[in-house]
């Protein structure tokens, strides 16, 4: 894909940069470049490849599922302002 002066001028407007016009013409060839890059990449046959989560394949060292902490439920609902049946109660605030 080929850019012209117009298209970078177009584009340095939607992103909000300013660019020098000596620096225009690098644009348009820089951005042409990767253009191209792009198609070719999309042009690769992908079909028989498996989608990865992640390019390496490592697996997630996880610690063991288990309780650490004890149950102090009672003595946190006795700082509660109002507790009934084992539920914190608050203030309606939405009408």
């Amino acid at each position: 894909m080929s850019l012209n002066r117009s298209d970078i001028e177009k584009i340095a407007h939607l992103a909000r940069l300013a660019i020098a016009e000596d620096d225009i013409p690098r644009y348009t060839r820089e951005l042409s470049k990767i253009f191209d890059m792009v198609e070719t990449m999309s042009a690769v046959d992908t079909s028989v490849v498996t989608p990865m989560a992640h390019p390496q394949a490592a697996g997630q060292r996880l610690r063991p599922d288990e309780v650490t902490e004890s149950n102090q439920r009672e003595r946190f609902q006795t700082l509660a302002p109002q507790v009934e049946a084992g539920l914190y109660l608050v203030p309606k605030v939405i009408e």
